[in-house]
């Protein structure tokens, strides 16, 4: 999933701000039905910064939650709401509105978005200490299986793998245990502390893998770059499609 990857791009984009303004929620659903870089059922910590850096030559980047809310399908999910539903990649699929008057639907060819200007590898506790300290958080693999049952504390434990992606936000040091890292996850408040984990350096292979990237442009208020749409979308409306 690429959760982790995202949000640390938002955090950065937060910094860039001067942690000014609303904060920019970018759309994994948008990832989902058009990144080819992961589903449901997993993925990898840089292809989705690979993916917006390649859609960005385009001129237009990763959506906003709130054009393409996050509604956990993607186009090999098995059950639930997710069945029988397109989840390919379109304009509905990338950024839509739906009219409050009863209107069919509409995908969007113009709408606020974040793109990605460079990206790259980062490992090892110097680095990445180096690395969120000058720009910010960077997402990385975890061994996510000793974190199911994770409650409070500082997990630990030695692990070869990774299979899920987190985002490091900063670090800090126990009396006990030593250092830690601080740690979002995407299992939602109800998890861990209030949806973060503490661990300790070295524990669960979450400095064998990380990535960075650096906002390019980004749809804010006080760049006065939004092309502003109706509220039926008619003057945005992708030609491609409309249902």
């Amino acid at each position: 999933m690429p959760h982790g990857s995202i949000s640390a791009l938002g955090d950065r984009i937060k910094i860039a701000r001067g942690a000014k303004g609303t904060d920019v929620q970018l759309s994994v659903q948008h990832m989902l039905n058009c990144g080819g870089i992961g589903s449901c059922y997993g993925g990898s910590v840089e292809g989705p910064y690979q993916w917006i850096h390649k859609i960005s030559a385009t001129g237009s980047g990763i959506s906003y939650a709130t054009s393409q809310p996050y509604v956990a399908c993607s186009s090999d999910s098995k059950g639930g709401l997710c069945v029988g539903h397109d989840w390919t990649c379109s304009a509905l699929n990338t950024a839509r509105t739906c009219p409050t008057f009863g209107e069919d639907c509409v995908g969007l060819s113009h709408y606020p978005n974040a793109t990605v200007a460079d990206y790259g590898h980062v490992s090892g506790a110097k680095a990445i200490m180096k690395e969120v300290y000058a720009r910010g958080p960077v997402a990385c693999g975890i061994d996510a299986n000793p974190l199911v049952k994770y409650q409070t504390g500082i997990a630990k434990g030695f692990s070869l793998s990774t299979d899920h992606v987190v985002s490091i936000v900063g670090w800090g040091t126990d009396a006990s245990d030593g250092q830690y890292w601080i740690v979002r996850n995407s299992w939602g408040e109800y998890w861990g502390e209030q949806g973060f984990v503490r661990v300790k350096f070295g524990a669960l292979a979450l400095e064998r893998s990380c990535a960075w990237a650096v906002p390019g442009s980004y749809t804010v208020p006080e760049k006065a770059n939004q092309f502003h749409c109706f509220e039926d979308g008619s003057n945005c409306a992708s030609t491609a499609e409309a249902a």
